[in-house]
């Protein structure tokens, strides 16, 4: 009988336990848009339990046992969600689970470039960011200076104009730098003869992010962004004080001290920055020239923060730098110079801008700005029987209104652009001084249309004294195909004002470089448009993500300016009688498996030069270029990079090609609370363009130099301390 019992227990037991076993579902949705996620997982906490969301964002789980249960859910590009149930459910109806975008997670991301105050996964606008943990590394491997950070980007290339002074220009899709506009929080403050050490000259520490268009951004800033954009946001202020310091060695006999503290008081802010960097002469392929300079370096921006109300603010910054730069001989930069080692390259520079920018809110949707700058930049160049010696005094100015609305948003504006180049009378060429004065007039609109359709449109209209008026249309759409794929389509007019501030002219020092003609030369105007593709999915329960963004870019550029040479050893301005049209394609690949990622790279460019019925190729543009990093990170405890970088054989001016080659850098951080120490290997395989090819004809006591496509500084080693109070 007991065991009759017994048995019955255990089925009573086990049909229970069978019943206790329930269903769950739900329906994925975007927080924002309401579309269902594709895909999606849930996931019953602490066990293999799970399921995916099928075309209708419904998601299926079974074998749910009673009492309270933990359910996650995941998308690729979302925030993990976590759900408490009590089971049985009372309503077996399926819930609706709405997951919010990575985009939030990051403090809804605005990109201040495109003028909008939409977050950067609705800007029809193709807009790459560095920002955080990323351009603090890069800050490691150069903290002087932001080469490195931008010549690592798809893309991107900072191109070394003297091979003695470490001069340099970025390069953005094939383009000259001169067609780059490079902007300090939306101040043009490297136009013109600032153009040339502007790279060299902006130590990263004070920044919060840089942004990059690549592409004609002329609509939205002007002249000058036919290539595209880089746009320096600072860092501002916070109730909670930061206060940074950044120590940095390299074997290169390079040191560099950057500091900057930034606190919010109520009504009133203040961010400061200052660094110091020097280095010494620096020859590795013992060939008596500097591949790198002796310079000493003074930069200190401070900057006020009026908060008057909580609609109305005010600010206000000075930018100065102060530079000393020796290159050539390196004998006779540590004084032992003779009749035989006596090439040199000196700059001295003195740069001072202010900035002033005022904001006011009428209300959550309409908002007034006017922005200010005064900038003055003084250069002089010294070379053996040459000297010369320029001052820039530019300002800027900007009007515009804005009218935000859940569909719809409206942005129109008024600027004036003044450059006035003087210089002294040095030797017997006619000087080269020049004013240019520009005022312009634009408007643009982002349409939420549908859903899955954003239309962004523009168009400007300038009036350059001496020059005329540029037409600058614009327009970009962001395609929201599914929740995992994405695409931007856009294009635009730009243009160019004619100066002697190129890559072509900082190469000889402007020396015999006749004044630009208003008369004969025109502005450079250009079309072109992109399109790209970003996909996102995650494999292995969320595990293992994945991305990809595929871009398509093409360029036109009529009438381009050339240096051409004329009689008697002089060099003219000249609009060439064709155009330069550059195309190509980039790739990015991002893969993360826990603690690791994985960065992939390809760029392919070809720009040419069509005159006469002749394609020339382009000069110094790698057609192929692939980067790879590899980063493993521990959150707050490590960080480990490795790096690759491949750059195909260059065509170079004299005709001839370069060797291609490969660079490698390898960098390790150990972190704490307030303190992190560093050490970088970079380019530790030695490659430099002096171990495989010459870098000048002649002698050394008059060197005629070749283009600079390789580094010439080789295998460095730097680190460092940083520490935060």
């Amino acid at each position: 009988m007991n065991l009759k019992i017994i048995l019955l227990l255990l089925v009573a037991l086990n049909i229970n336990a069978v019943f206790a076993q329930n269903t769950f579902k739900a329906i994925l949705k975007d927080s924002e848009t309401k579309e269902p996620l594709i895909g999606a997982t849930a996931i019953l906490h602490g066990t293999t339990n799970g399921a995916t969301a099928d075309n209708n964002g419904l998601v299926t789980l079974t074998n749910i046992p009673n009492g309270k249960q933990v359910i996650e859910f995941r998308y690729i590009g979302y925030q993990e969600r976590k759900d408490t149930f009590d089971f049985p459910l009372i309503n077996s109806d399926p819930i609706e689970i709405l997951l919010k975008s990575e985009a939030d997670e990051l403090g809804e991301v605005v990109i201040s470039s495109t003028r909008s105050t939409r977050t950067i996964k609705d800007i029809p606008t193709r807009v790459e960011f560095i920002a955080g943990e990323e351009l603090e590394e890069k800050g490691n491997m150069k903290s002087g200076d932001i080469r490195m950070l931008l010549n690592e980007s798809t893309g991107i290339q900072t191109q070394q104009t003297s091979a003695t002074s470490g001069n340099a220009s970025i390069r953005i899709q094939g383009l000259d730098g001169r067609y780059t506009q490079i902007l300090k929080d939306g101040f043009p403050l490297y136009s013109g003869a600032a153009s040339g050490l502007g790279l060299l000259q902006t130590p990263p520490l004070d920044l919060k992010q840089v942004e990059l268009i690549k592409g004609s951004a002329s609509t939205l800033y002007g002249g000058g962004a036919i290539a595209g954009l880089v746009n320096l946001i600072s860092k501002t202020p916070t109730n909670e004080r930061e206060l940074k310091f950044h120590l940095n060695g390299s074997s290169g006999k390079g040191f560099d001290l950057n500091g900057f503290y930034g606190q919010r008081f109520k009504k009133v802010g203040t961010t400061i920055f200052a660094s110091h960097n020097r280095n010494w002469a620096y020859d590795p392929a013992s060939i008596d020239l500097t591949a790198i300079p002796k310079f000493e370096r003074y930069v200190f921006n401070p900057k006020l923060f009026l908060y008057f109300t909580e609609k109305t603010k005010l600010n206000f910054g000075i930018n100065s730098t102060i530079e000393n730069r020796l290159g050539g001989d390196i004998h006779y930069i540590e004084g032992n110079g003779d009749s035989l080692h006596s090439y040199f390259e000196e700059n001295k520079t003195q740069r001072y801008s202010t900035q002033l920018t005022f904001d006011h809110n009428f209300n959550d949707s309409n908002r007034f700005s006017f922005k200010n700058s005064v900038s003055y930049f003084n250069r002089k160049i010294s070379i053996p029987q040459y000297s010369f010696d320029g001052t820039q005094l530019a300002s800027f100015s900007e009007a515009t209104y804005s009218s935000s609305k859940e569909k719809s948003e409206w942005i129109i504006g008024l600027n004036l652009w003044t450059d006035n180049f003087q210089e002294k009378q040095m030797d017997t060429l006619p000087l080269r001084n020049y004013q240019l004065i520009t005022t312009g007039a634009f408007i643009q609109n982002i349409w939420k249309a549908t859903k899955w359709l954003n239309l962004e449109t523009g168009f400007r209209t300038d009036y350059v004294v001496d020059y005329g008026f540029a037409f600058l249309p614009r327009i970009s759409a962001l395609f929201k195909i599914t929740p995992k794929l994405t695409s931007r389509i856009g294009g635009g007019f730009g243009y160019k004002s004619p100066t002697i501030f190129t890559e072509e002219s900082e190469r000889i020092q402007y020396r015999n470089v006749l004044a630009i003609n208003s008369n004969a030369n025109k502005l450079e105007k250009s079309y072109g448009g992109n399109i790209d593709f970003n996909y996102r999915t995650s494999f292995a329960d969320d595990k293992i993500t994945f991305s990809i963004n595929q871009l398509f870019f093409y360029t036109y550029l009529d009438k381009p300016l050339l240096l051409q040479p004329q009689t008697n050893g002089l060099y003219q301005f000249i609009n060439a009688l064709g155009n330069i049209d550059t195309k190509g394609t980039e790739t990015n690949i991002k893969i993360g498996y826990e603690d690791f990622k994985l960065f992939l790279g390809y760029t392919f460019t070809d720009t040419r030069l069509h005159q006469n019925g002749t394609a020339i190729e382009n000069p110094l543009t790698p057609k192929h270029r692939l980067n790879s990093i590899l980063m493993y990170e521990v959150e707050e405890k490590w960080k480990v990079g490795l790096e690759a970088y491949y750059f195909s054989p260059q065509k170079l001016s004299d005709g001839t090609t370069g060797k291609q080659y490969v660079i490698c850098g390898f960098m390790v951080e150990k972190l704490w609370e307030k303190l992190s120490l560093y050490i970088n290997f970079e380019n530790f395989l030695d490659v430099r363009q002096t171990r495989f090819d010459s870098i000048y004809t002649g002698t050394v006591t008059n060197p005629v130099f070749k283009d600079i496509y390789a580094p010439l500084d080789g295998f460095l080693i730097n680190g460092g301390i940083k520490f935060r109070l």
